[in-house]
């Protein structure tokens, strides 16, 4: 007998859709049925017409706990995410302090332990010191963090024999390598020539340095075996290098989907300090070359780099445009935006999945649990409704930033619920149990 039966609906994983019934036993998926056949359970879930897809998995999110919880914290952002569908974040290490020793993970993990209503895997960060990783690796983080440009010096690797040689340091069995592309000294002699408008911003952050990050994170990957994965790709330079190099070691890249949505043109409206980022958005030239990408399926991974500040923080006045904190929300309107593209004829529902579920659980290593409907995954279930759409507006946003970026927009398909390990935490828009979230680890 299965605890819950999930039938009617169609099943939509990274390789097609198909419709079957699910039943799930102890918050697993035990067995999909053919449609209609019948089996024992004792609590049954309509879900005829609907699309039964696997829980998202943010890849790259903020949730600002600890020393920053002003903006964000475990409670707030997990309660956005199971709103939107995402049923587990890997969560930066970027804090106060930042995630760099085994005792911080550890107390971070503590700290979240009852607190998060959907499941959380923790990055770390990696240093220019020579402390050892062992302890650190025992946590079994679900990446570790290496950083090229804009950070604290302790966490900058500047060149590609500081790249290479942390690489090698890592064990082959370890985590991915998440590597955020940048070059420190675009960075110094943009930040030389002065300036404080928006557009010394964007020269400060331009697509040379994203492409120049890009190359030397994929030839250091191929010099030393490392698995590594490009952080938040945006520029049609970056590409035109991620497609020329992407076959010379195992590496894969992600995007968001505001930069789908967004050109530098959009820092002048009225809105231009929420959309503030890093890397800055770019021109409408780009921003067609990442949509082609995406539809060719040359993106491997869709995250939201969910980061968060306090509506004073980003209503301030700063000296320069650079000088406002940078990120914005994104966990509780991923899915709505990615079926806004399929939508638009974009990408389909087996691409969404791929790019959000199945292939970020495989590259962090929670494939044999997470990204898939499949006899023995956890039973992380969302229930869609393409007879309905959503009206994505900043009041019901409730994340601590209390915005969106996309206000007013309406996309199709509306979430009427979500199962985490065969528990319904939401309904109708209702977070219904939450603290139900677990800390998953990297498992190799």
């Amino acid at each position: 007998m299965f605890d819950t039966l999930i039938t009617g609906g169609t099943v939509v994983n990274a390789d097609g859709q198909k419709r079957a019934g699910v039943g799930i036993r102890h918050g697993k998926i035990v067995a999909l049925l053919a449609p209609g056949e019948t089996a024992m359970a004792r609590s049954f879930v309509n879900a005829t017409g609907m699309q039964l897809l696997p829980g998202l998995v943010d890849a790259h999110a903020h949730l600002r706990e600890p020393g920053l919880t002003q903006k964000e914290d475990f409670e707030s952002g997990t309660h956005a995410a199971a709103l939107g569908g995402v049923t587990t974040i890997l969560d930066m290490p970027t804090d106060d302090p930042w995630t760099a020793t085994a005792g911080q993970l550890s107390q971070k993990m503590a700290s979240a332990a009852g607190r998060v209503s959907v499941d959380v895997g923790f990055q770390a960060v990696l240093c220019k010191d020579d402390r050892p990783l062992d302890e650190l690796l025992a946590l079994a983080p679900v990446s570790l963090e290496l950083f090229t440009a804009d950070v604290p010096d302790l966490y900058r690797f500047d060149g590609i024999g500081a790249v290479a040689e942390m690489l090698r340091r890592v064990p082959k069995a370890g985590p991915v390598i998440g590597v955020s592309p940048g070059d420190q000294s675009l960075l110094e002699a943009s930040a030389g020539r002065g300036g404080s408008d928006i557009s010394a911003f964007l020269a400060s952050r331009p697509p040379l340095a994203e492409a120049v990050g890009i190359a030397r994170a994929v030839l250091a990957a191929a010099e030393t075996g490392a698995r590594v994965h490009v952080r938040q790709i945006n520029s049609k330079a970056g590409l035109d290098v991620w497609r020329r190099l992407r076959d010379l070691a195992d590496v894969t890249v992600e995007t968001t989907p505001q930069n789908l949505f967004f050109t530098a043109d959009d820092y002048a409206g009225p809105d231009g300090a929420n959309l503030k980022g890093s890397p800055p958005f770019r021109s409408h030239e780009d921003v067609a070359a990442l949509r082609l990408a995406v539809s060719e399926g040359v993106i491997s991974i869709m995250a939201t780099d969910h980061a968060p500040h306090s509506k004073a923080e980003k209503s301030a006045a700063y000296p320069a445009f650079a000088d406002i904190p940078g990120g914005m929300p994104g966990l509780q309107t991923l899915l709505p935006v990615m079926l806004d593209l399929v939508a638009e004829k974009l990408i389909d529902l087996p691409a969404l999945v791929r790019m959000c579920s199945h292939n970020p659980a495989r590259r962090f290593g929670l494939g044999r649990s997470k990204g898939a409907i499949a006899v023995g995954c956890d039973a992380d279930i969302l229930v869609i409704d393409f007879g309905h759409d959503t009206a994505i507006a900043n009041a019901d946003q409730v994340c601590r930033a209390g915005y969106t970026p996309f206000d007013g927009r309406h996309t199709a398909g509306y979430l009427t619920d979500v199962f985490l390990r065969g528990e319904c935490v939401v309904s109708q828009g209702v977070l219904l149990l939450p603290g139900r979230g677990q800390i998953v680890r990297h498992v190799s």
